[in-house]
């Protein structure tokens, strides 16, 4: 969801609510079962699971690029899959402060540049209108430490000066140990557990070396890999190819509506 038509950004940022969230795979396998969220407006999430846990799924049905059955997502009370949350108008006057910040050349060419300055580029022009919601599946992980620190710092000025709200799947926690507000913890299609930072005493969780909410997440799946237990030929679960470097948003054709 970005700004309005009319250029004029709204005046608060959109809450995202599931309930009884559940989908099915074409093919009758399951991808999500009774997902219920409650993610209040200016919070940044992340959200956390093994391979094949439901993350990306879910992020297709906030996003409107999978149909949810009617009543299930809605983002600042609007259904995604019937409104769509794209805007119409460009807003070159970001340009500047992201390409400081990506640390873009722009006489770069495409053809002739590294995974990660193409990857930095196209966040930059993905980002360039200022949206109120950003669902975003990986996008990091092409972009060296400096330049994805700067990146994610940014993120948390935006939803701190202004009104837009944050989901974030990643399995790459260097430099979130203060960014969330909130967590979802998911697992073969459910969500486990979720809520404000403030429910976790990351204090009292034992140091492995990692972050605070690193051991947490850590944790997390140890827990999540013995309840699956041994895989005896069971895969992952779906999962969604990486398009363009935007987490498989962006450049899909939207489905059709079905009845």
């Amino acid at each position: 969801m970005s700004a309005d038509s009319d250029g004029v950004e709204p005046t608060s940022a959109p809450s995202i609510n599931t309930k009884g969230l559940s989908y099915a795979f074409p093919d009758g396998s399951s991808g999500l079962k009774d997902v219920v969220l409650d993610l209040p407006p200016g919070s940044r999430t992340l959200l956390i699971g093994a391979n094949g846990a439901g993350k990306t799924t879910l992020l297709r049905l906030l996003s409107g690029k999978r149909l949810a059955p009617t009543g299930t997502v809605s983002i600042g009370g609007v259904d995604p899959f019937k409104e769509g949350l794209q805007g119409r108008r460009h807003y070159p006057d970001r340009k500047d402060e992201l390409v400081a910040i990506l640390d873009i050349d722009l006489r770069w060419r495409m053809h002739a540049v590294s995974d990660g300055e193409r990857r930095r580029v196209q966040l930059a022009m993905g980002l360039l209108r200022p949206w109120t919601v950003l669902l975003l599946d990986e996008i990091t992980v092409d972009l060296d430490l400096l330049s994805r620190s700067a990146f994610l710092a940014w993120l948390k000025r935006e939803t701190e000066g202004r009104a837009c709200t944050i989901v974030y799947a990643t399995h790459i926690l260097d430099n979130l140990a203060q960014w969330p507000t909130h967590l979802v913890h998911m697992h073969l299609g459910r969500v486990k557990e979720w809520g404000s930072m403030e429910r976790w005493d990351l204090a009292k969780i034992k140091s492995s070396g990692n972050s605070q909410l690193g051991d947490l997440v850590l944790h997390w799946l140890k827990e999540d890999l013995e309840e699956r237990g041994p895989r005896h030929g069971q895969s992952e679960g779906k999962t969604y190819e990486s398009m363009d470097g935007k987490g498989g948003y962006g450049q899909e054709t939207r489905l059709e509506k079905q009845a």
